[in-house]
């Protein structure tokens, strides 16, 4: 079984800009600081501002966001997992069993009501260019967790599971087991460099596809092991929502993406792409140097990341902090991007723009990244015209929500 993960989260891409003085912005000036009212801010509202909503029928999607903070990264798992493959939201039995599970899994899924998942996946290698995957030859770490109701559906989806992917070739595959985790189902198929797994852990399954380079059983085991000795404390600290209250839950739960510049507030909801909270493991599992990036984290005590349209607002630890991080993802940003000059009229802001090099029809042009006190914001897009507006709303915005 090969399994397939690409992320929707951007928040590492775009660059130059430019930046005009205006007036129109609201917002009390405090010392050392500029005064935001002087900001010309284009079509972007910066006024202080709340989304106080629950998230209703939508309440499964936050709830699978929630859960980025509970599926470990790679390089957690090995320090030679280093090239993170992403990270995402799965929102139904369609979305887990189109690239990651086999068709054949779907009706356990929908038998034990499957609420939402989150996935990662990272390899100690990039793909080659044009694959679809690291190649024969590399370690990859495919991690799903799967939300049920409860503790009884987690068990019987993992028995069903298992039963369905095993019964794909039953005379090719075998069963194999760890001491450590006896409840675990684990296969593989002699001679075949791969191995899954699905466990039942309280309200959840975790789905294992353990890519190796050679078909070596002991080797193979051993790390099902790592991954769950990974996994399982940091799912087992993480507060599943009561069924009853995923409808409450609310869209903004750390009040960073009311700090978000967007040109539109109204009839928001979520959306894992344009409109997401995520916790601070998401940023590690995108990067191609997990390594760097997780150090990056902690450095910084980054805690929380929201997306909405082409922004996004990271949280950390003081305004020293912030300024370290900016540094942080400006360096890690690659060949393909150049610096660029950024605005004098609001400070800290550093600005990249995309070059020969890069890849214009899945990178923005212009990417910035704008610092206050302990938040930062990345903005991402192609207009040269719109970004000097975004740079000078994202501070005004950032500011007038402190």
């Amino acid at each position: 079984m090969h399994r397939n993960i690409r992320t929707p989260l951007v928040l590492a891409g775009v660059a130059v800009v430019a930046l005009l003085s205006g007036c129109g912005v609201t917002g009390t000036p405090t010392a050392s600081e500029i005064d935001v009212r002087t900001l010309d801010v284009g079509p972007y509202p910066v006024d202080r501002h709340h989304y106080d909503q629950a998230g209703g029928a939508k309440g499964a999607l936050l709830e699978g966001m929630r859960m980025s903070a509970a599926v470990v990264p790679t390089i957690r798992v090995d320090a030679s997992l280093n090239v993170g493959q992403g990270g995402r939201v799965i929102v139904d039995s369609r979305d887990a069993t189109a690239h990651l599970l086999a068709g054949v899994s779907r009706p356990a899924l929908d038998r034990n009501k499957l609420v939402t998942g989150y996935v990662t996946a990272g390899a100690d290698r990039a793909d080659p260019p044009g694959a679809d995957g690291p190649g024969p030859g590399a370690t990859a770490v495919t991690t799903l967790v799967l939300r049920f109701p409860d503790a009884t559906a987690a068990k019987q989806a993992a028995t069903q599971l298992e039963d369905s992917d095993f019964g794909v070739a039953p005379d090719l595959n075998r069963k194999l087991t760890l001491p450590q985790y006896p409840s675990a189902y684990i296969h593989y198929r002699p001679g075949i460099a791969s191995i899954g797994t699905f466990m039942a852990q309280k309200e959840f399954v975790i789905s294992l596809f353990i890519q190796r380079p050679a078909a070596d059983e002991a080797d193979l085991l051993g790390w099902v092991r790592k991954t769950l000795d990974a996994q399982v404390p940091v799912l087992d600290r993480f507060e599943a929502t009561p069924p009853d209250r995923l409808g409450a839950l609310p869209v903004d739960p750390e009040g960073l993406l009311a700090r978000t510049v967007v040109k539109d507030r109204s009839d928001r909801t979520p959306d894992p792409d344009r409109f997401a909270y995520y916790g601070a493991p998401a940023m590690i599992d995108i990067s191609g140097d997990e390594t760097t990036r997780q150090q990056l984290v902690d450095d910084t005590g980054l805690d929380g990341l929201a997306v909405a349209d082409g922004s996004s607002v990271l949280r950390v630890r003081d305004a020293a902090a912030a300024g370290r991080l900016v540094d942080g993802l400006a360096a890690s940003a690659g060949p393909e991007y150049d610096a660029a000059e950024a605005p004098n009229t609001v400070p800290g802001v550093k600005c990249l723009q995309l070059n020969a090099r890069g890849d214009a029809t899945h990178e923005n042009r212009y990417r910035c990244y704008v610092p206050y006190h302990r938040f930062v914001q990345v903005i991402s897009t192609d207009d040269a015209a719109d970004v000097r507006y975004r740079v000078a709303a994202a501070y005004a915005l950032l500011a007038n929500n402190f």
